[in-house]
This record gives structure tokens, C-alpha cells and sequence, in this order.
């Protein structure tokens, strides 16, 4: 009867501590492999970072700045078992915050082992009445409405619709965007982007129409986003200069913006015709809005 006792003893401890090492064997790590397409490299002074959405609360899986794919990083067991949705953001290089930065740009909820990624469903706000960035619509006119000058008027450009007598409106319908972006206008002179100026409503005037060194001197120009190109010159052109045949560009930009030309998201964009008249409503077309998409899987 000992000898049983004995045996079953030995038995049970030999389990025991088989059971604790394999419990200390057990992987405390798994891999996460990113797939995206549409990013482009954001400078020195920005990365992008990963997130894992676990109960909740984001965990970071690492920051990179190569925007060649796919790449994998190991990530805690645990929170990778646990993740109800992959976010990826652009954060600076030096970052005191261990939280995201609003500026997220793209999201997807896992679906067993993977996440498709989109960028609508984290740059456009929920609220907003138009849906993605793809549906975005846009209208200009040729104007210098900050001069008294009626001879130098194809060297503005207005994001308004005057073609009605009860007086101008809005010439952008643009979805909402979430915080940590903004909208941007451009001029693309000789192959250089200039900025129009920075806004998030296309019915208020833009960041720099109070401050913008080109506009004249007669005020700030119409509350809606626009530039007068009157004063000094930007791209080796001197103003004022003549906007027919130049593109016209409505970017999303992040904020604070990462460099200073024109994001990877552009959802308007136009070709001024050389027939163009002045003060007359211009439609614009799609850009080349970067096809923002990919895929983590665990």
C-alpha cells in the first residue's frame, strides 16, 4: 500500500512539474504582419505607429518610418489574441505621450486572424454627411477680390459657387473630417505646389487669409478658402501671373503637418482651361486620391 501511495506521489509530482514547465515554455509573443499601400514617407521628424484596440484601450505595436511592406513585429501574445481592431497613426519622432496622436489614418476591425484597412472609416468624421472622400465635389472661380485692380483678376483662385444673384456660397462639399486634420488648397506653378491656405470648413475663410503674403491690400478677401497671388513671388514666378493652364489641388493634410507639400490624399483636383473667364464658376474633378488600403494579420 505505500508502495502504491509512494508511486501515485511520484506520479503527481512528475505532472506537477511538467505542467510548470510547459507553462514556462508557453510563447509570451506572436507575430503581427502589416500590409498597407498608399503610405508615403513623412520626414525626419514624424513616424507612423501601430495600435492594437484591446477592451478598449490602445497598444502600441511599434513605430516605423519605411513605407515598404509587408513587416512584421512581435507583439504581446495576449493583446495581439485580444485586439478587436488595428489603427495606425502619425506620431512625431520625439514623443513624450505614450497615447495616440489624433492624427490616425488608418483602421480595421479584426475578423478572425485579419483586419482590412481603409482610411474613410478614421479620417471622415461619423457625423459627417458625406460618406468618403471619394464623394467630394468641388467648384472655383478666377477672382483677385483683395486689389482694386480689375486687370490682374486670373491670378486668384476662390473655392466659392457666385453663379447665384442672391450671392456667393460654398464651392467645396467635403466630408467632416476627425481631428488631426485639415483641409488644404494648392496652386501648382511651374511643378511647385503653393498653398492656398489651410481650413476644416469650406463655408469660413482658410488659416492665413489675415496673414497670407500675397493678397492685396484691400482686406481679406471673400469668408470662404481662396488666395490672391498679387505680391512677391513663390516657384520662380513672379505675381501677379496668370492661373490658366496651373492645377488646382484640395488636399487633407495632417495637423501638425508632417511636410510642406501637399499629403498623399488628394480628393479634388483641376486643371484651370486656358478659356477659363474670370469671376465665372469653374467645376472641378476627382484628384489622384492614393488608394489608402491593407491588411494586419496575426
Amino acid at each position: 500500500m505505500k508502495k502504491v501511495l509512494k508511486l501515485a506521489y511520484l506520479c503527481a509530482t512528475i505532472v506537477f512539474f511538467a505542467s510548470c514547465n510547459d507553462s514556462e515554455n508557453l510563447p509570451t509573443t506572436s507575430n503581427l504582419t502589416i500590409d498597407l499601400t498608399g503610405l508615403e514617407e513623412l520626414g525626419s521628424e514624424f513616424v507612423y505607429e501601430g495600435w492594437l484596440i484591446v477592451d478598449g484601450a490602445p497598444v502600441s505595436t511599434g513605430t516605423f518610418s519605411s513605407v515598404v511592406f509587408p513587416q512584421t513585429y512581435s507583439v504581446d501574445i495576449n493583446a495581439l489574441n485580444s485586439a478587436t481592431d488595428f489603427v495606425l497613426s502619425i506620431e512625431p519622432a520625439v514623443d513624450s505621450d505614450p497615447a495616440p496622436a489624433s492624427t490616425k489614418i488608418l483602421s480595421g476591425a479584426f475578423s478572425g486572424t485579419s483586419a482590412t484597412l481603409s482610411s474613410d472609416n478614421i479620417v471622415v468624421s461619423e457625423t459627417s454627411t458625406i460618406n468618403t472622400l471619394g464623394e467630394s465635389w468641388g467648384k472655383y472661380i478666377l477672382a483677385t477680390p483683395t486689389d482694386s485692380d480689375d486687370t490682374n483678376e486670373e491670378s486668384g483662385v476662390w473655392f466659392l459657387d457666385n453663379s447665384d444673384t442672391a450671392g456667393a456660397v460654398a464651392g467645396l462639399g467635403l466630408p467632416t473630417l476627425t481631428d488631426g486634420w485639415k483641409y488644404e488648397g494648392w496652386v501648382v506653378l511651374d511643378g511647385t505646389p503653393v498653398s492656398t491656405g489651410t481650413f476644416t470648413s469650406p463655408e469660413e475663410a482658410d488659416d492665413n487669409a489675415a496673414t497670407s503674403p500675397y493678397k492685396g491690400t484691400e482686406g481679406d478677401g471673400p469668408a470662404f478658402p481662396g488666395e490672391d497671388y498679387l505680391i512677391g513671388s513663390a516657384a520662380g514666378v513672379d505675381f501677379p501671373t496668370d492661373l490658366k493652364g496651373a492645377t488646382i489641388v484640395i488636399s487633407v493634410e495632417p495637423s501638425p503637418d508632417n511636410s510642406d507639400a501637399p499629403f498623399t490624399l488628394k480628393p479634388l483636383a483641376h486643371v484651370v482651361p486656358s478659356e477659363a473667364m474670370n469671376h465665372t464658376v469653374i467645376t472641378m474633378g476627382a484628384g489622384p486620391l492614393a488608394e489608402l488600403t491593407g491588411s494586419v494579420t496575426r
